[in-house]
């Protein structure tokens, strides 16, 4: 056995299964590892993506969230400014209602104060014809003394 040729033998396998390696190993093993490192980067890019996203909805969940209350301190007002105007208006009817009351008790009262003058002047004018026949002891004319009585009533 030549050492020589052994060497020489060994290092033109190791050439020859260096270059296979090169020729059919290397760009299989550089395509897969390329891949890989596509989709490393893809996912990397998809997480920022994600984030940017989040961050996004975040803001814009913060942000309805303000106008939702915004829109519910609006609403609260109406309805506060709506609940006084009703009131307002409650208490303009009441007083609407009262006056009306009112002048109606003050017309009934001044109808029976007219009726009972009436009534007394009428138990008056019977008192006074009574009165004038004890005095005179003679009958007296009703319809000449109510005639009487009318126009004196007019003058008072």
């Amino acid at each position: 056995m030549n050492i020589n040729l052994t060497l020489i033998g060994q290092s033109l396998t190791f050439i020859a299964f260096v270059l296979f390696c090169m020729k059919y190993v290397w760009p299989a093993l550089i395509g897969i590892m390329a891949d890989r490192e596509k989709r490393i980067a893809d996912g990397l890019d998809a997480a920022t993506r994600a984030d940017k996203d989040l961050e996004l909805a975040q803001k814009k969940a913060t942000q309805q969230i303000h106008e939702a209350k915004e829109q519910a301190a609006v609403i609260i007002d109406q309805a506060n400014k709506r609940a006084s105007q009703i009131v307002e208006e409650a208490k303009e009817q009441a007083r609407g209602e009262g006056e009306r009351i009112k002048a109606a008790a003050e017309a009934e009262i001044e109808r029976e104060v007219s009726q009972a003058r009436e009534e007394l002047r009428g138990k008056v004018a019977a008192l006074a014809l009574t009165g004038a026949e004890k005095v005179l002891g003679d009958t007296i004319d009703a319809g000449k003394h109510n005639a009487m009585l009318d126009k004196l009533a007019a003058e008072l």
